[in-house]
């Protein structure tokens, strides 16, 4: 087109497009591209504001790397990975939620009972449940991917001082459908403010806080792959997460069990736990993937 103007600047967009392209590569880029013009024209977007975005997508960039995924971040500070996350959830099983830029791929499988816990401080929690379909029936051979932060609000990823693989692990479960294992309360803290995506936190006067939580991938041949976190009831951030992950169906409830009742049997603590402890039942439904 020779004569491109901002009235006909989208229809020259799609017209551009080439006839063999994918058909959903052209439907998304098309909608992309509507809206994205669309907004410019709607706030009269200046060059230099044009500008500050394109610094903020190449700062994104240049401070990422395999541990650090700045552009995941923003897409959770934004609401869009949230969003993503709705749209795609099933009715009927366990809502999504954000896998967050702090996953680490490869940790390494733990049996039933196994303890995440180990020389750090604080009450153990006993976290269990079942993995299920829609219909309550249990799961065999589902594998879930578990990850959290360390007491002092960093995931192994963000703090040297800790392994690899702290607080990481993938158990699968048997017959049961059953989970289970033993860890520490997790904590709220603060999402990295130091890029792009702190950046925008401050530039909007928001706080960088999200509720404290269990994060959890989980695969079953058949069904359709389940990445979520739980979040615990009495959290003082639960009802405003800096990156919009709490679902009502993901609140966890935390029980306060007395001394001495820890199970005796099953968990690498059984025979250990001398004081109360913190326990927490929570399934897992997933959905097959013609649903």
């Amino acid at each position: 087109m020779r004569n491109v103007t901002k009235d006909n600047i989208t229809d020259a967009f799609l017209g551009y497009i080439g006839k063999d392209t994918d058909p959903r590569l052209r439907e998304v880029l098309a909608a992309l591209a509507r809206h994205l013009h669309a907004f410019v024209k709607e706030v009269d977007l200046t060059h230099a504001e044009w500008e500050k975005g394109i610094e903020m997508l190449e700062w994104a960039g240049e401070i990422s790397d395999k541990e650090r995924h700045e552009m995941v971040l923003l897409s959770d500070l934004l609401g869009v990975s949230s969003l993503v996350d709705m749209v795609n959830t099933v009715p009927g099983g366990t809502s999504s939620s954000v896998l967050g830029p702090f996953h680490i791929s490869g940790a390494p499988p733990i049996p039933l009972g196994f303890d995440m816990k180990r020389h750090y401080p604080g009450k153990v929690l006993l976290a269990q449940g079942v993995v299920r379909d829609i219909e309550g029936v249990p799961i065999q051979d589902a594998t879930i991917d578990i990850w959290q932060t360390a007491p002092n609000g960093l995931y192994s990823s963000q703090d040297p001082e800790q392994d690899t693989y702290s607080f990481h692990g993938i158990q699968t479960v048997g017959a049961d459908g059953r989970y289970a294992f033993t860890t520490i309360k997790p904590v709220s803290y603060e999402v990295p403010t130091d890029g792009p995506g702190g950046a925008l936190l401050y530039a909007t006067k928001r706080h960088a806080w999200r509720p404290s939580h269990l994060h959890f991938i989980v695969k079953a041949e058949g069904y359709r792959t389940l990445v979520s976190e739980i979040f615990a009831a009495d959290d003082p951030y639960l009802d405003q997460d800096a990156v919009f992950g709490v679902r009502e169906d993901l609140v966890m409830h935390y029980q306060d069990m007395p001394a001495g009742t820890f199970p005796n049997q099953g968990f690498d603590l059984s025979g250990k736990v001398e004081g109360s402890w913190l326990k927490v039942d929570f399934d897992l439904t997933l959905v097959r993937e013609d649903d």
